[in-house]
């Protein structure tokens, strides 16, 4: 949120107080056409002040409410019939998350990715909370249902090693938040997501996470191709 929706209304809020408090102290000596102008001067900057500082509060409900942040970059590419290799690039989260870029080998006709999701309460979004995650799996999905009980798997652990911050102790806010839940009223959920889409060669999909979980998007046009129309098997 842009310190100024906050910083401009209290100012202009204190100035109208000024001239609120000098009015009325006009209006006591006797002063009654300036001290009414000053009061009603006073009361004026006060309420437009009220005014931007609500408006700022439903902007800021709805920026923060409507919050996503990107999890992962996911390229495709097709090496045989419903087999692929699927590029994943993780943007840096932090200093002791690099960015990381693997492939994994996939079969069937979508790409699967899991994650466990801590979910804030909306008011604790709009505090400046926002949903936590950890990337878990990715695996190989196929539209057929008999096949998805026959035909050859593919599973991916996605879950970065823990990295060191140089400290004797280790803090996350996802396993505080599970340990004390009970005690932290502003943990909503914790549970796990996941979002796939169908694979296509040369289809790259962008996995953000929202306030309330995980979504994909397609970014070129193959990825656009292959998800439009609904999905079908790959041959």
């Amino acid at each position: 949120m842009v310190w100024w929706w906050w910083v401009v209304p209290a100012i202009v809020a204190v100035l109208g107080l000024m001239l609120l408090i000098k009015g009325l102290g006009a209006l006591f000596r006797g002063r009654f056409f300036g001290g009414l102008l000053g009061a009603a001067g006073g009361a004026g900057f006060i309420a437009a002040a009220t005014i931007a500082a609500l408006l700022a509060l439903d902007i800021q409900t709805y920026s923060r409410l409507t919050y996503e942040r990107p999890v992962a970059t996911i390229i495709t590419r097709q090496l045989g019939p419903q087999y692929f290799e699927a590029t994943v690039i993780e943007p840096a989260n932090g200093e002791n998350m690099p960015s990381a870029t693997n492939l994994y080998p996939l079969h069937g006709d979508e790409w699967r990715i899991e994650a466990q999701v801590l979910k804030w309460k909306p008011w604790a979004n709009v505090m400046g909370l926002d949903t936590q995650y950890r990337l878990d799996r990715l695996s190989g999905r196929y539209q057929s249902v008999q096949q998805e009980i026959n035909a050859e798997r593919s599973v991916h652990a996605l879950t970065q090693p823990d990295n060191s911050n140089g400290l004797p102790w280790k803090l996350s806010t996802w396993d505080m938040a599970r340990k004390y839940r009970h005690r932290i009223d502003a943990v909503d959920t914790l549970y796990g997501g996941a979002a796939y889409m169908p694979m296509a060669d040369g289809a790259q999909y962008e996995v953000w996470i929202t306030q309330s979980g995980l979504i994909a998007r397609p970014v070129n046009d193959a990825a656009r191709n292959a998800s439009s129309g609904g999905w079908t098997s790959v041959q």
